[in-house]
């Protein structure tokens, strides 16, 4: 593609955009990249005008085409930073740092480096959204020439693809973007179900292309006749979106019924509702179909109604009617809302879909687990909303399966703290209970009330989940330093001494490195750090031998008998389950006091107890003494034929057995499927019967507690 094609090309597609501006660039990436070939064998810096042109199909402005041009130049060529400032200013600079910054990551398949590659999205999107803009359209030429690149890489980048790109251009409302991502990773990660689905789709609707035409010719006349002027066109759906609505809904694809749907684009919020009227005076709507997305928008900015009618011959079919500044958010999103002017980025109405971000930036602060904020990011990037209200019609937007839990801390954190109950339409309800859109919902408090760690599986927002575990971590400081101090003001006493005063706790804590007096016993009480050593620099000339050890200490303030602790079910603070072996009741068990941990309680045939033998004086007798009802997590790994209802007969075993599924992850090889599954369970015996009966499961394999572990 010579210049004069690119600037043809561009111009049809943005006929704003400053072309002297963006014949410089196209120059400048030709000459950094002279020489260089992509895997097509095409010229290299093709790549940047591809990127250049989906930017401008998506009306951005003439500083993010630029950028889209010069992404690859410092990253891919001897071309500096300071060279693209000198040349282009320092907007476009660093807009190409930004995409380089995220290109020079090495993505991985592990989880946590996954999630590290998400926390440099999210932060790069809070400085300048059209970081991501530019690499969103980088990554989908990229899609677009997968073909000549190794069969490893493709599979690699197209599972990088629908894990990160898709879901975030799903988030921005680009739905024209994420959806050929989706049909384009089909293609390389699944290519026997894609080819099926695309043969099966053509058949089916070239079928169903002749009845559409059919209804929309006397739609069209009857929207004349009320006045209206519309555009009414089909609308197919994508092969990703059919493919998974035929696993989600486990139904073959002859079966779903809208394959095909109708569109109608009108003038304004008001010709939207007419035409409803329209439709549905022609047809007759299914009363449960039909959504209203104009009152009520997506979280990503989406806007339409949606109805599903019923056709002459029984058949169904949906009808999807907006505004053209409604479609053309529905197709480039965040994109569509873009303005700059006077050097000042802003988003117009899409401020409102930005606050997601700015609400993710700040808990994921607070998350130091890779896996745990991998886990919340998901929520919020493929969310379902509802919509419900308070007493006093206030309206809150939440996710689909939210409980009356959710909706206090919507409302309110000290509301959820103090939450002891709810009514929903009136009537009083289970704190589990799932809401549904319209709900009204009055929430009631006691100031006695405070949460428990159960609140964490009757909440599905984030924000709910993070607040209740913030909470518990306060809570847990609290106890650690008040045992801490307990555990120290009793060893004073023995030697008649009393707690420093202020002044020489402050120096103490820090000598010891600690940051405050609190901390140092918070240490103390956790098992950090022993008494004796606390001791020992404040009074120099107490001996070792004078002072309880740690083990003492610990095992004196928990241990209800002679000779040995009792490991209590929700202690906690002072006891851990080694996660190594996971031991369960009934199994024969050691414990030892771990730095920093607690008591940690391991199988007596785990290898990792060995630790136990070479270090006595930490050592700890300990006993089963669980309370009714307390549940235990256990591992087990899985290895199945790949076979249809395989994972349904394997949960319904489970759930036979009365048993809950804490997490599941099954992926196929060839013919087999492996994975790992974890349970709450009761005891040993519990875990033998649900052996048991997953092992007797046609086309098991095998079904082991996790390596490292027996059942035995």
């Amino acid at each position: 593609m010579n210049l004069a094609e690119f600037v043809i090309q561009i111009e049809a597609l943005n006929a704003n955009v400053n072309i002297p501006l963006l014949t410089e660039a196209y120059e400048f990436a030709e000459k950094a990249h002279h020489g260089q070939k992509r895997s097509s064998g095409e010229p290299f810096y093709y790549h940047g005008l591809e990127t250049a042109l989906i930017l401008a199909e998506q009306h951005l402005d003439s500083a993010t085409l630029a950028a889209g041009l010069l992404h690859d130049v410092v990253e891919d060529s001897t071309t500096s930073l300071d060279e693209i400032r000198k040349h282009f200013g320092e907007e476009i600079a660093e807009l190409v740092d930004g995409v380089t910054k995220l290109s020079a990551f090495q993505f991985k398949s592990q989880e946590e480096e996954q999630a590290e590659y998400f926390r440099k999205m999210l932060l790069s999107m809070a400085k300048d959204i059209r970081v991501i803009l530019i690499k969103l359209a980088d990554r989908l030429h990229n899609m677009r020439t997968l073909d000549f690149l190794p069969q490893d890489k493709q599979l690699r980048i197209a599972q990088e693809t629908l894990d990160i790109y898709a879901p975030f251009a799903h988030r921005l409302g680009m739905g024209k973007v994420k959806s050929e991502l989706e049909d384009l990773t089909f293609k390389y990660l699944l290519p026997e179900i894609h080819k099926n689905v695309i043969e099966k789709v053509d058949s089916v609707q070239k079928e169903r292309q002749g009845f559409l035409e059919q209804v929309i010719e006397p739609l069209q006349q009857e929207l004349k006749k009320a006045g209206l002027e519309a555009e009414v066109t089909g609308r197919a759906k994508h092969y990703y979106s059919i493919y998974r609505k035929m696993v989600d809904q486990n139904r073959p694809l002859e079966e779903i019924y809208d394959l095909i749907a109708m569109r109608v684009i009108v003038n304004s919020v008001k010709d939207c509702y007419h035409t409803l009227g329209v439709v549905h005076n022609l047809w007759p709507p299914l009363p449960d179909r039909f959504f209203d997305y104009i009152a009520t928008p997506k979280n990503n900015l989406y806007q339409s109604l949606h109805t599903t009618v019923k056709l002459p011959g029984g058949h169904k079919m949906e009808v999807q009617i907006r505004t053209l500044e409604m479609h053309r958010t529905a197709e480039y999103g965040i994109a569509a809302h873009w303005l700059y002017k006077e050097g000042r980025q802003q988003f117009g109405d899409s401020d409102r879909q930005m606050s997601w971000l700015r609400e993710v930036l700040e808990w994921q602060k607070d998350l130091t687990s890779p896996l745990e904020f991998m886990e919340n990011l998901k929520i919020e990037l493929y969310p379902e909303d509802i919509f419900v209200y308070t007493p006093k019609g206030e309206l809150k937007q939440l996710f689909k399966g939210s409980t009356p839990l959710d909706f206090a801390f919507a409302v309110h954190t000290d509301v959820g703290y103090k939450c002891t109950g709810a009514k929903v339409n009136g009537r009083l309800v289970p704190l589990d209970t799932s809401l549904k859109s319209g709900d009204s919902v009055e929430i009631l408090t006691s100031s006695h009330q405070a949460p428990s760690r159960d609140w964490l599986k009757l909440v599905k927002t984030v924000r709910a989940r993070n607040k209740i575990k913030a909470w518990l971590k306060k809570k847990s400081l609290e106890e650690s330093v008040a045992l801490g101090r307990q555990i120290l003001d009793r060893e004073l006493k023995k030697i008649h001494r009393e707690l420093p005063s202020n002044s020489d706790s402050l120096e103490l804590a820090r000598k010891l490195g600690y940051s405050d007096w609190e901390s140092l016993l918070a240490a103390v009480g956790n098992g950090t750090i022993s008494a004796s050593g606390i001791l020992h620099q404040l009074i120099p000339e107490t001996h070792p031998e004078k002072v309880k050890s740690l083990v003492q200490k610990i095992v004196s303030k928990a241990r209800p008998k002679p000779g040995g602790i009792k490991v209590q079910g929700m202690g906690q603070m002072m006891f851990r389950f080694a996660q190594c072996c996971q031991p369960l009741p009934g199994e024969n068990i050691t414990g030892f006091i771990t730095r920093g941990r607690g008591i940690s309680i391991h199988r007596k045939d785990c290898s990792n107890a060995l630790e136990i033998t070479q270090d006595p004086a930490r050592a700890v007798e300990v006993e089963w003494d669980v309370p009714k009802g307390q549940s235990f997590l256990v591992k087990l790994d899985l290895l199945v034929e790949d076979r249809r209802n395989m994972l349904r007969d394997i949960t319904d075993a489970i759930a036979d057995s009365d048993t809950n599924i804490r997490s599941l992850d099954l992926s196929t090889e060839a013919v087999t499927a492996t994975g790992a599954i974890v349970l709450e369970i009761k005891n040993l015996s519990h875990l033998n019967q649900i052996l048991k009966k997953i092992r007797k499961i046609k086309g098991v394999i095998s079904a082991e507690r996790a390596k490292g572990t027996s059942a035995d």
